[in-house]
Formats: C-alpha cells, sequence, structure tokens
C-alpha cells in the first residue's frame, strides 16, 4: 500500500501507538502530522509542527505518553505535548550543543530520550519535575566525530551509537534520578572500565568501513546489528553468554535503515530503493533471504531498433525508460514497525526521497525463512 502526503522528499517519519496518525518531515524545518480518514480512504493535514529555525533531523513518537520529540539543525529539540483543543504545543529542550543535532530516540519506559550531534557528543535528556523543564547530562568520551544513530536497549540504561569514525558504541546511562533503581551490569558489559560508562565499543573494520547510517537492538536485547556506508551488515550477538560479531559484506548500495522483524530476522534499506529481508542462522552469521519488493518493471516502449530510429528522425531523440523496477524510485530513508504479532512483526513502513511512504506485509515471514538453517 502506497501513500502520498505531498510533492516533497520524506527524510523520516514515526506512528502514533494505534497508527492512525502519522508524522513526517518533509525535508524542511517543519513537521507535518497527518490522520488516516478511513471514510475517504485518504490522509488529512491535522497539524504544522513548525518551531525549528532549520532542517528537521530526527523525529521519534512516544506510544504510551503521546510524546513527540523532535531535533534539527538549529541545535534545538522539542517535546510536543497535544492540548485540550488538540493542537501540539512545543516545551524547548536544553541540549547545550554547538553543533547540529542529528538523530533522537525516546527509551523505552519514554521517561528520557538521546540526542546524537555533530558536536561529538550525546544529550540524554529527561524531565525535571523541580523546575518544570528538560534537561540533559553529556555522554562525550571517547567520541570523537558525529553521531549519526542510535537505539535503546529494552532495559533502558544500555544506548547504542553510530558515528561517522566507523565505529559503534554501548554507553550505560543508567540515571538514578530517573530510573528509579539500582545500577546494575548487562551482558554487554566488558573488563575494560577505562572509560566510564562506555560498555562495549566495536569497529566497523579495521581499515575504517563506513560511517554508520544505522542500528537497531532485537526485542530481547541480545542482538545488535547496524548497518554502514561500505554496502555492509553487522550483527553483535551476546545470546551465548560472550560478544560475537559477524559481517556481511554485500554488493547492493549503502543501507540507510535497519529494524528488526523477529529475533533471527532483520529488514535493511537505503540507497538501493528495495527492502532486504536477512536473518542470522545457527553459525550467527548473516544471510540474505530475499527482497521484499517483487515488483516488476513494466515493458518500455521503443526497444527495438526500428523504434528507436522512427524517435529519433521525428523527435530527434531516443525514448528513454528511467523508472526503477521498485516502489521507491529513490533512496529509502526510514523504517518503522507498523504491526506486530507474538514478537514477530507483520507489516512495516518505509519512506524515501522520492515522497512515498509504503506499507509492506510480511505475512509469509515463516515461508521465506523455510529452508533456511536459523
Amino acid at each position: 500500500m502506497e501513500y502520498h502526503l505531498g510533492d516533497n522528499p520524506v527524510t523520516a517519519h514515526s506512528w502514533n501507538a494505534n497508527r492512525t496518525q502519522i508524522a513526517v518531515i518533509p525535508n524542511s524545518n517543519e513537521v507535518q502530522i497527518y490522520k488516516y480518514e478511513p471514510n475517504l480512504s485518504d490522509w488529512t493535514l491535522l497539524d504544522n509542527l513548525d518551531q525549528h529555525g532549520l532542517l528537521v533531523t530526527g523525529i521519534d513518537w512516544a506510544p504510551n505518553t503521546n510524546r513527540i520529540v523532535t531535533c534539527s539543525a538549529d541545535r534545538n529539540a522539542y517535546v510536543w505535548t497535544i492540548d485540550d483543543k488538540g493542537k501540539w504545543k512545543p516545551t524547548l529542550v536544553l541540549l547545550r550543543i554547538s553543533r547540529a543535532a542529528t538523530c533522537v530516540k525516546w527509551s523505552p519506559n519514554e521517561k528520557k530520550f538521546a540526542v546524537g550531534s555533530g558536536a561529538q557528543l550525546i544529550s540524554v535528556c529527561y524531565f525535571e519535575v523541580e523546575n518544570d523543564w528538560w534537561v540533559s547530562k553529556h555522554i562525550k568520551k571517547p567520541i570523537r566525530s558525529t553521531v549519526t544513530a542510535l537505539d535503546w536497549h529494552p532495559n533502558n540504561m544500555v544506548l547504542a551509537t553510530g558515528t561517522a569514525d566507523f565505529r559503534v558504541r554501548l554507553f550505560n546511562v543508567h540515571m538514578k534520578e530517573v530510573d528509579q533503581c539500582q545500577k546494575v551490569k548487562t551482558e554487554w558489559d566488558t573488563d575494560d572500565t577505562s572509560v566510564p560508562n562506555l560498555v562495549a565499543e566495536f569497529t566497523n573494520s579495521s581499515r575504517g568501513g563506513g560511517w554508520i547510517h544505522g542500528l537497531a537492538f532485537n526485542k530481547t536485547g541480545n542482538r545488535l546489528c547496524w548497518v554502514a556506508h561500505d554496502s555492509s551488515i553487522t550483527v553483535a550477538d551476546v545470546s551465548k553468554g560472550s560478544i560475537v560479531v559477524n559481517k556481511l559484506k554485500t554488493n547492493e548500495l549503502p543501507f540507510i535503515s535497519c529494524i528488526w522483524v523477529s529475533d533471527r530476522a532483520l529488514v535493511a534499506a537505503g540507497h538501493g530503493c528495495c527492502p532486504m529481508l536477512y536473518c542470522i542462522d545457527s553459525n550467527n552469521k548473516v544471510q540474505f533471504v530475499s527482497k521484499i519488493d517483487s515488483s516488476q518493471k513494466k515493458e518500455a516502449a521503443g526497444l527495438s531498433a526500428m523504434k528507436k530510429f522512427q524517435s529519433l528522425d521525428r523527435q530527434a531523440r531516443i525514448n528513454s525508460d528511467y523508472e526503477l523496477d521498485t516502489k521507491h524510485q529513490n533512496t529509502l530513508t526510514c523504517l518503522r514497525v507498523h504491526t506486530e504479532s507474538n514478537n514477530a512483526v507483520l507489516k512495516f513502513t518505509s519512506s524515501g526521497l522520492d515522497g512515498k511512504i509504503i506499507l509492506w506485509e510480511l505475512n509469509s515471514l515463516d515461508k521465506l525463512l523455510q529452508g533456511l538453517k536459523i
């Protein structure tokens, strides 16, 4: 199912809890909120969030508290809440950064969120009840480049970060006043305690390997996947007690985003304009399964030699068909889970620079994985 919510590229999107509303970033300083009208079988614009002064770079919609957090190249972040009249009202977050904010993500319990930036640091933000505002604590060491991707472990304490220096780092961002529990050691912790709060660090390649575009924990938190600009997919696994890292170098164009669709299966998409399904086999190796997009390119007109010469004679040009054989006609920028059941994703959505948002169904996921040793 395809949705067209405007003529501009969609750089990111996020759903509300019951998937009746969607927030999209139309490659501008605004965020647009749409609601699906079943009677019209179409989307209507509900609100336009225009508080940011520069390009909005990240968005996340908390399903339980119904709050939206956005970040922007203007170095600001806002938490949006809906008032009694149904209008979204912003609250400024004190990020205290000197460069553009690049990405944002709510923690699973929605008590805090993290903001990555070009200032070579992460702002972990929480609400201070005494002063009635959102404040932040910084994580700086050992980050030496722009933070490009974020994701939270299900325990709300471990934060995974991807950066432009080709590294993935895991930090323990436990806050006693927010989490209301003691700091605990996780399965990801290593014996190296030289850097405070650093749980683990992975290099995408010994020779660089491309900056990190996206990363994601699975539901149980024992696997972390990331995609990088060298067209690779890497999975770090601690399900057997120790950290095992496996990397698959693909022949595809670089991936931008990735999501887990089951405990052992994931979808990655990006510059190739087509979502790809991968799985983790019994040896913890990343294995390609299939393309999610099964579209076929329509036969182009004017392929015969006679047609080409006729076109050249009449119009002084040769007819060309530039349409891709995929539903998306440009880079996919964001993947989001839409429908889940029994810890498996049944539907997910993708947004792209072609302005489309497409709903994909994975009802036949078990059939796709049949015959694979996983």
